[in-house]
């Protein structure tokens, strides 16, 4: 199927040196005591025969980490079944990924050559393996590209927007086993990142798993078996009910993550035991993770402070926020964990989004007009609501991106961000909202009460308390606040129906946007951007669905998205993102409460390589992806 051509690798070579890590000679690789004893029994290959002939070399020393112990189990929690997922997020193996200093770096690639956006040349660790033993070749790619992506009944809506460019997709080549290139015609500088993402667009599949459920490779009376045994309705539906690579939930499906789901249905607890072939080893040959097997409970909600409290967790963030803190510290030496605080990578902690395309034409009206939008966001009181939530640790600011971002620019961070009753009361008047009713409410054009319905996931007791104050100063202003909290999946189908008047959520989940960071989550391109459901529908779907944009400014940020996809220099990148930010400054699409609110991290004292400060973020860095949890092993 592919043929030689070592006069263009050798070539290639050359040009990719920029893209390569940096590495010694690659030690002599160590036996583990996970597998040794599958290994004696002959059923299981060793260690040199299972990792890739140039595995990646982790230099511990320049993170001012130590070699690990390898064995253990840890202990983990997540909220709901679906997220188990979130081992995919941790363990954070991709094609290329972000180092510690948000960089791209190669991972399960060895190298890769950007020519100018337009050609990228993918090259694969030779003798790399899934978890099952398979090869992971450039036949992975071109299963994924040419059966699944392409292929009608597996992808309806064919591949992936992030690889459309210009209307047009890419042409996809497979040189060799190890060679992979993508090619536009016109520049798609977001490709690399969209591939280091937390939830990241798998292009390759497991095909030797998969063709025997492909109606192209498998035998046709087989498959009809496996059809009728599993009660779906086609081979396309079991093929994509097992092709699960970020779900995470098919435990047969190989995986090149460090720990493997060896867990099948649905349990209270899910054990994940470490890849036998997994692709990194640290400088001394030992292979990574040092953690044999990651222990996954699901707790309801209101469970997660208090069995972490209670010392029955080794690694814990999602589920704690900040108001527990302080419970945290008071349980750590009964407990045997450490509580650090680490920075959030949110654009906003709390943010509140008026739907501009709620189904109420009144209110419709009302939440677009950018004088009501401003008043209510004069009308918070920051200050009162940092200090009696976050005892002055977070900043109070509307919704930009953080000051750990090039595109940082104060001004923006504190539009309409001022607490000043009157000026509000000003704006509202002057939007004709000037008449009230006995109660002092406002009265809308229709004569109802100007009751602003906000609707939450119920999942943060800050967000409830945080509203409860709003809601008394939003009375000075003659605007009645109810909350309504609902089950999140709930929250947003209503949102996206158009049926939620205003919710509130996390910020922008990238506040730390650097310049190969693509701005498309600040024009309408998305439904989860909750200010806009319908405008992020109609692109999504190519006008199929939702509405086209019908505010002059919301287009020119469609305008500044496509500016910034096709423009040639980083100085044309930046001016596309600063005009948009301002936009958003101006606007108040989302009307950010305050950012920057530390998140406890609960950290067995047995646990090492932890960071003690870091940044927690799902975009970019995968939570606790980008600290690398393979390399955290325990001290005894």
């Amino acid at each position: 199927m592919f043929k030689t051509t070592r006069p263009l690798l050798l070539a290639a070579a050359f040009s990719a040196l920029c893209s390569l890590p940096t590495l010694a000679a690659t030690p002599t690789p160590v036996e583990g005591p996970f597998w040794q004893s599958e290994v004696s029994a002959g059923n299981l290959p060793p260690i040199e025969e299972r990792l890739p002939a140039e595995p990646l070399v982790v230099d511990l020393a320049a993170k001012g980490r130590e070699f690990g112990t390898p064995g253990g189990t840890l202990r983990t929690m997540v909220t709901r079944s679906k997220d188990i997922r979130q081992m995919v997020v941790y363990g954070y193996a991709r094609l290329v990924g972000f180092d510690q200093n948000y960089e791209i770096v190669p991972d399960l690639l060895a190298s890769f050559e950007n020519e100018g956006n337009r050609k990228f040349t993918l090259r694969l660790r030779e003798g790399h393996k899934w978890s099952d033993g398979s090869p992971f070749t450039s036949e992975d790619f071109r299963y994924w590209w040419e059966d699944v992506a392409n292929n009608e009944l597996l992808s309806p809506s064919g591949p992936p927007d992030f690889l459309i460019v210009e209307g047009k997709p890419p042409t996809v080549s497979f040189p060799d086993e190890t060679t992979i290139v993508y090619e536009w015609e016109d520049p798609n500088p977001d490709f690399l990142q969209s591939l280091a993402q937390a939830r990241p667009p798998f292009i390759y599949r497991p095909s030797e798993f998969l063709k025997q459920y492909h109606e192209k490779f498998a035998d046709a009376d087989e498959l009809a078996f496996q059809v009728e045994d599993a009660r779906v309705k086609s081979w396309a539906a079991l093929h994509n009910k097992l092709d699960n690579l970020y779900k995470f939930d098919n435990h047969q499906l190989p995986t090149l993550q460090p720990w493997l789901n060896a867990s099948s249905g649905k349990k209270i607890r899910h054990n994940f035991v470490r890849n036998p072939y997994y692709h990194r080893i640290d400088s001394k040959g030992m292979q990574l993770p040092y953690i044999d097997v990651v222990e996954m409970e699901i707790v309801a909600p209101g469970l997660v402070a208090a069995k972490t409290n209670a010392g029955e967790t080794d690694l814990q963030g999602r589920g704690l926020a900040f108001r527990d803190a302080s419970i945290l510290k008071k349980g750590e030496t009964g407990g045997d964990y450490k509580t650090l605080l680490w920075k959030t990578g949110v654009a906003s902690q709390i943010a509140i989004y008026p739907n501009l395309n709620f189904a109420d034409d009144a209110w419709r009206e009302v939440l677009r007009d950018v004088r009501v939008r401003r008043a209510l966001s004069l009308a918070i009181d920051r200050k009162t609501i940092n200090q009696a939530l976050y005892f002055k640790l977070a900043q109070p600011g509307a919704m930009s991106v953080l000051p750990a971002s090039p595109f940082y620019d104060e001004e923006n961070a504190k539009a309409w961000a001022q607490y000043d009753i009157e000026q509000a009361n000003a704006l509202l008047d002057e939007a004709g909202l000037t008449e009230r009713d006995k109660n002092g409410i406002r009265l809308l054009p229709d004569g109802r009460p100007m009751e602003l319905i906000i609707e939450t996931a119920g999942e943060r007791q800050e967000v409830e308390n945080a509203l409860q104050i709003v809601t008394d100063t939003w009375r000075e202003i003659g605007v009645d606040l109810v909350m309504r909290p609902l089950d999140r999946d709930i929250l947003r189908n209503r949102v996206f129906a158009g049926n939620t008047m205003a919710s509130v959520w996390f910020g922008w989940d990238d506040g730390i946007p650097q310049l190969h960071t693509s701005p498309a989550y600040l024009a309408p391109t998305d439904q989860v951007f909750l200010a806009w459901p319908k405008w992020g529908q109609y692109y999504q779907t190519g006008g199929e669905a939702g509405e086209p944009p019908d505010m002059p400014e919301a287009q020119r940020l469609m305008e500044l998205a496509h500016d910034w996809q096709i423009a040639k220099t980083d100085d044309e990148r930046q001016t596309a993102w600063n005009e948009m930010l301002k936009i958003h400054a101006d606007q108040l699409y989302a009307i950010g409460i305050l950012n920057g609110a530390p998140q406890p991290i609960v950290v067995s004292n047995r646990l090492r390589n932890v960071p003690e400060q870091a940044m927690w973020a799902w975009e970019p860095g995968a939570h606790f992806g980008i600290h690398r949890p393979d390399e955290f092993f325990f001290a005894d």
